[in-house]
């Protein structure tokens, strides 16, 4: 960590990407005649879903119908932001990339009850979320969007071969990013943060020829910039890049599957070459667990302090842990997912989120059963079989249910695109064994998944 947490990183966003969505949409009319600018998102939207795989960046151009001034802004933003960063080192990400293969499962596991769930503490963040088209209503569409970038990051090759798709799919987050500040604000964040600019942008009715959607839901929403600083602005993005490096290595370490410190780094340095490419400053980025804790820790609190009205926060909660809690079989199983995030994130995150209910005292009590008796038996077991680990079989279990169920299902909102599906499903399905298990153990995780009913599908389905 280069830096301190200031007032002022909460009014600094993403020059490169704010400029361009400036360029493509210009300024707005007050009166609410802005067809050209839908008009314009849309194609910009259109023009997302060419970027696919990293190798096509350098060259890249805008379809024939694109207006000439968009083209131009979205191929100068291509080039301008396609590169990784001068101190990106490869044999680190590759690391990153093998151990995110080795944890398979498990990392959906985490992703759903330890980095969704804490990037969902901030007030600021989760205000931008619930303004984002009433998430809470639309989980589904939270997480398959976060798995769309996830996957494509940390696949083999993601970030630095030419047929990997990571860089591409994080420029799209980025500019959507942009695309976010700039209906919220109504115009260049840049603007919006300049010491004459109103303190507030207020909200507006929905107006004739505004679209009934996300996008026409944040134009009409409104913002106050002088208490909560920008959305999406700098402090939140950096914040968020942690929820995925820090959060992840953090609950690894509380289910006793902690890595060695150099892999740890090697997992930090892989999420910071991401955020570089996403717009986040250098400073704002941690290079060890350390660091990391200091900077999450006093970001959390920095948050804390400026509630945003209303909480939406434990509505998001809410919403997250009965999706999960649907795909679970039994009754007595299905408040483990609270269960297991208040074990991940604690007490202070459970509470900004809501999970402090009331839980029925078999499921607590299976829950602290499971969780000390597979500590045992891990503790025990490694004496002898020094890569045994129960922890592992029961979250890749877990994992295996929310990947099917929840990413891989294409009936279910934001489909994902064929390529990356076909990219996914190719790599699950090379996750149904544990190369670090013994044979038994495989044999009951293939039993208790049922993966030879349930195959993980790839490709278009009927």
């Amino acid at each position: 960590m280069r830096d301190t947490i200031t007032r002022s990183s909460t009014l600094r966003a993403d020059p490169l990407a704010d400029d361009t969505i400036a360029r493509i949409l210009g300024p707005w009319d007050k009166h609410g005649d802005n067809a050209a600018q839908w008009q314009a998102i849309a194609t910009v939207n259109d023009q997302l879903t060419q970027w696919q795989a990293n190798g096509a960046l350098p060259g890249w151009r805008a379809s024939e119908h694109v207006p000439p001034a968009i083209a131009a802004a979205l191929e100068d933003y291509i080039q301008a932001g396609l590169r990784l960063p001068d101190w990106a080192e490869p044999a680190k990400i590759a690391r990153a990339e093998a151990l995110f293969m080795d944890m398979s499962m498990l990392s959906c596991t985490l992703l759903f009850c330890a980095s969704l769930p804490e990037c969902y503490v901030i007030p600021d963040l989760a205000g931008v979320l619930h303004a984002a088209g009433q998430l809470e209503q639309h989980t589904d569409y939270r997480i398959r969007s976060t798995a769309a970038m996830l996957f494509p990051v940390m696949m083999h090759g993601g970030l630095t071969d030419a047929s990997g798709g990571g860089v591409a799919q994080t420029l799209k987050v980025r500019l959507i990013h942009a695309t976010i500040r700039h209906l919220i604000l109504r115009g260049n964040p840049s603007d919006a943060a300049r010491p004459e600019a109103p303190a507030q942008v207020p909200p507006l009715p929905m107006l004739a020829g505004q679209p009934r959607s996300m996008q026409g839901t944040l134009y009409a929403h409104g913002w106050n910039v002088e208490r909560d600083g920008l959305p999406c602005n700098q402090e939140e993005l950096a914040y968020t890049l942690l929820t995925f490096s820090y959060v992840f290595l953090r609950a690894l370490r509380k289910l006793g599957l902690g890595l060695p410190a150099e892999d740890e780094h090697a997992y930090l340095h892989t999420w910071n070459v991401v955020g570089h490419v996403l717009g986040i400053e250098r400073t704002m980025m941690a290079d060890t667990m350390e660091q990391a804790e200091a900077l999450f820790n006093r970001m959390q609190a920095s948050g804390r302090v400026h509630p945003f009205l209303p909480d939406s926060r434990p509505a998001l909660g809410a919403a997250l842990m009965q999706t999960m809690e649907k795909e679970l079989p039994l009754r007595i199983l299905k408040p483990f997912p609270v269960l297991l995030t208040r074990h991940l994130c604690g007490p202070a995150a459970s509470q900004d989120l809501g999970l402090t209910g009331r839980v029925s005292l078999l499921s607590r009590a299976l829950f602290a059963i499971s969780m000390g008796t597979i500590r045992l038996i891990d503790a025990t077991a490694r004496l002898f079989w020094p890569q045994f680990s129960l922890s592992r079989l029961v979250t890749r279990v877990v994992g295996y249910q929310f990947t099917v169920k929840l990413l891989m299902d294409q009936t279910r909102p934001l489909k994902l695109p064929d390529a990356l599906l076909n990219q996914v499903g190719a790599v699950t399905s090379g996750w149904d064994q544990d190369r670090q298990a013994p044979r038994w153990v495989n044999a009951l995780e293939t039993r208790l998944t049922g993966r030879r009913k349930h195959l993980i599908p790839t490709g278009p389905q009927p």
